[in-house]
């Protein structure tokens, strides 16, 4: 009989940690004892903060990179807040993985898009490492940064690594007036600047994240261009708490967040209540 308490955490130890920027922060982590954790492109998990509480992020590294176990999270709160204060070598917990995740095995012979707005690409960064881990499989590959300001942009060092690559685009952009003097990169948002790119859409798949409001107008865009919803995926966050449908918190409609997502279709949005 196994009486493994659910909610208990594994304790994972800190290795390294990166301040993508002055609010986000990327934390690396090992598991102090043997541990069968495995997870999907797109899952998320509860972080937790001993004596603090825990909070639900997405597990910003590829499986196909299983060695460590990473989340970049953005200072909110005060669990936010606590994490931002672990030191390497303190040690937090993880349980999970929950959810459902990106189905990667789909896209194989596809071009793909990668869209993400400011933290919104943590949730796309796992998958994006696993289609670069495994370059061979996959089509042309746009990868589409964007964020409020210059100084919002997440995982600067890491789209050096990524434009390099070859049969990848990378573009980055920012809002019209978060530019600076020694800017090279596109100013504009989001959803305007990929429709100005022309994308086609014949079987290609969009991947995107970001604030509500950009994906309000991505979805509005890619219509107008023509993908089919079924072909548009992006991920969401609705008052995560307990990681497994118990506590309802994420309830929307008939489904619960953290069970059958955060890993949606633009098919499958449409059948949630229109108030979501």
């Amino acid at each position: 009989m196994d009486l493994k308490n659910p909610y208990a955490p594994e304790l994972y130890s800190v290795i390294d940690l990166k301040d993508e920027t002055s609010d986000v922060r990327t934390l690396r982590l090992k598991p102090l004892n043997d541990s069968s954790f495995q997870w999907h492109a797109g899952q998320f998990a509860q972080f937790t903060v001993f004596g603090t509480g825990e909070c639900p992020f997405t597990i910003a590294n590829s499986p196909t990179r299983s060695e460590y176990l990473e989340c970049s999270f953005k200072l909110m709160g005060k669990v936010t807040t606590a994490l931002r204060e672990v030191e390497i070598g303190n040690v937090i917990g993880v349980r999970g993985p929950y959810g459902n995740w990106f189905d990667t095995d789909s896209w194989k012979g596809r071009d793909l898009y990668f869209v993400g707005g400011g933290i919104g690409m943590a949730a796309l960064r796992s998958p994006l490492q696993y289609v670069l881990d495994n370059r061979n499989d996959y089509g042309e590959i746009l990868i589409l940064n964007g964020a409020r300001t210059v100084s919002d942009l997440v995982y600067v060092n890491e789209m050096k690594e990524w434009e390099n690559i070859p049969g990848v685009k990378l573009i980055r952009t920012v809002d019209p007036g978060g530019e600076t003097m020694d800017w090279d990169g596109e100013i504009g948002l989001v959803p305007n600047l990929f429709e100005k790119l022309s994308p086609k859409a014949n079987g290609s798949i969009v991947i995107t994240c970001g604030p509500p409001i950009m994906i309000h107008y991505m979805l509005i865009t890619l219509d107008k261009l023509g993908f089919k919803k079924s072909n548009i995926v992006t991920t969401l966050e609705n008052k995560m708490k307990c990681g497994f449908g118990k506590c309802g918190r994420c309830n929307v409609g008939p489904i619960y967040v953290c069970k059958e997502g955060p890993v949606f279709t633009a098919e499958q949005l449409e059948k949630l209540p229109k108030e979501f």
